[in-house]
């Protein structure tokens, strides 16, 4: 990061303070008496109508942890990713711009180190930075190992740039350029990892900023746990009604494995919610789930993603914060794009969106401080599209 940036963002930092509803403040304090911590986890490729708490029958009782996080939260559920693939959304995610400014359209593209990202305002104000799980906006091999100056204001770092083998995976820890393995299936052994950073973190006196991004339930379909491949049968699966006829087995076949994934990362998604309760820190914690992008799994007859489709673009995104949001869930149904995140998000968190910022602050909306506008959200689906570069 150059130093003028640097120096802007501790002169912006001062005098931020948290905006809480007055009924919530005493809580808030009694819980951290600090800034919230923000813990954002994301899916790969998991579309917003795959879960219990959306209506997919298919999913009925399967996501309970999700169902019950859906019924704490703001439920965003007219959420799209702008540019539905990996690369670009990550982008979008970390600087809060449009794919025309930080320039990624496509998969294993650099994000390049000028960039301001919601590591960096958020270290600079005062913030823990952690990352764990997929990367994919380094460009400098899958598998390779990632250096301290192209991790975007990340500290605490257990990281693979992209793998889609998700037992035993690799990562890199921190300066270490040794190659290391999850043990089993990746995203529980993530998810405990970051419940071991939030036991650590949850004592001291600086709030903490942690993304966890999961590899599943993009393809391929067919390797989550055991246990969980058993609790859906292809020959069972209902599909959506823009399946075609010509491809229904072969859309079961794919959701059933998709959704063994989705169950799965829901059992991680209750593990991690309880470590954040039971640290005591549940009311100052703003918790975000959601996921980078869709998956079209044969509705239209497509695959896949980067299409203009709401299986591609539409993904789920439930807030949970109570000291400002409540304890009650409610559903908001803006358009709320990628670039729209950070600054929501740091908006929420008192801390100064900065100039560089192109998406839209909709705190306000969210707290209840002001009704929903009449929005839109932009998407952007390049053709032709591979799904990395070459």
């Amino acid at each position: 990061m150059n130093v003028k940036r640097r120096d802007f963002l501790r002169t912006t930092a001062l005098g931020t303070s948290i905006l809480l509803m007055p009924g919530c403040l005493q809580s808030a304090q009694r819980d951290s008496g600090r800034k919230p911590n923000i813990i954002y986890v994301f899916g790969d490729q998991w579309r917003a109508q795959a879960t219990g708490y959306s209506g997919d029958p298919n999913l009925q009782g399967k996501t309970p942890n999700l169902d019950k996080l859906a019924a704490e939260s703001v439920n965003l559920s007219n959420a799209v990713s702008t540019c539905p693939v990996c690369t670009p959304y990550r982008a979008s995610l970390l600087t809060g711009q449009y794919p025309l400014t930080h320039g990624l359209f496509l998969n294993d593209a650099p994000l390049r180190n000028e960039a301001l990202t919601f590591a960096e305002v958020c270290k600079d104000a005062g913030y823990d930075t952690a990352y764990v799980g997929k990367w994919h906006i380094n460009a400098g091999g899958r598998s390779n190992y990632i250096p301290k100056d192209r991790r975007q204001g990340f500290d605490y770092w257990k990281v693979l740039e992209c793998t889609h083998d998700y037992n035993n995976s690799a990562y890199y820890a921190g300066d270490d350029p040794t190659k290391c393995f999850w043990e089993g299936y990746d995203a529980i052994a993530q998810t405990r990892d970051v419940q071991r950073y939030i036991e650590d973190h949850a004592k001291n006196d600086k709030p903490f900023v942690a993304f966890l991004s999961w590899g599943p339930p993009h393809n391929p379909y067919q390797t989550a746990p055991e246990k969980y491949r058993q609790m859906f049968k292809a020959e069972e699966i209902e599909l959506r009604p823009n399946v075609p006829a010509s491809k229904a087995d072969a859309a079961k076949k794919d959701l059933a494995g998709y959704y063994a994934h989705i169950a799965a990362l829901d059992d991680c998604m209750g593990d991690l919610i309880a470590t954040i309760d039971q640290a005591g820190i549940k009311n100052n914690t703003i918790l975000v789930f959601t996921s980078d992008h869709g998956d079209m799994l044969e509705s239209l007859g497509q695959r896949r993603k980067q299409r203009p489709y709401d299986e591609s673009i539409r993904v789920p995104f439930l807030i949970r914060y109570p000291a400002r949001l409540g304890a009650k869930g409610k559903e908001i149904d803006i358009p709320f794009g990628t670039p729209d995140i950070m600054p929501t998000l740091l908006a929420l968190g008192g801390i100064r969106i900065p100039d560089s910022v192109e998406g839209t602050d909709y705190s306000s909306v969210l707290t209840g401080g002001r009704p929903a506008p009449d929005s839109a959200a932009l998407i952007e689906c390049l053709w032709p599209f591979g799904e990395w570069i070459r």
